[in-house]
């Protein structure tokens, strides 16, 4: 299972590994005093990314392409993530405000799609086999 929680929110035994998916440090956080097993940047929108969409629900959508095609074009660096997730609960911790329009809500989801099941393929048809004329 993967969740998401503010950095500012307490740390609990549920939350199992605890990653900081922010490209910079959250303000007012000591780093001895979060709780979390790793800080990726890399995982996080880019910089411009990030400038561009400034928290504005009106580039909501048009974030979530692009942070999408963010992480396709590096699937390396959600591994330590897809590790943790395969293990158990992990927690994306995040800095932004809004609990429902941050990068951690997109990552989490990304992350679910990652992990489900690849439906399988289609068996291939066989041909029919050959009959032997009646006799």
């Amino acid at each position: 299972m993967i969740q998401t929680k503010r950095v500012y929110e307490p740390a609990s035994p549920s939350d199992g590994p605890r990653f900081l998916v922010e490209r910079l440090w959250p303000r007012g956080i000591k780093k001895e005093a979060l709780r979390m097993e790793a800080w990726l940047k890399d995982v996080a929108p880019s910089p411009a990314l990030r400038q561009w969409f400034s928290h504005d629900p009106a580039k909501w959508l048009e974030f979530q392409r692009r942070y999408l095609r963010e992480l396709d074009a590096h699937p390396d660096a959600c591994r330590p993530l897809l590790d943790a997730a395969r293990r158990g609960t992990l927690t994306l911790i995040y800095s932004a405000r809004d609990p429902e329009r941050n990068s951690a809500k997109i990552l989490q989801t990304y992350l679910e799609k990652r992990l489900s099941p690849r439906a399988a393929p289609a068996a291939k048809a066989r041909p029919a086999p050959k009959r032997s004329p009646a006799r």
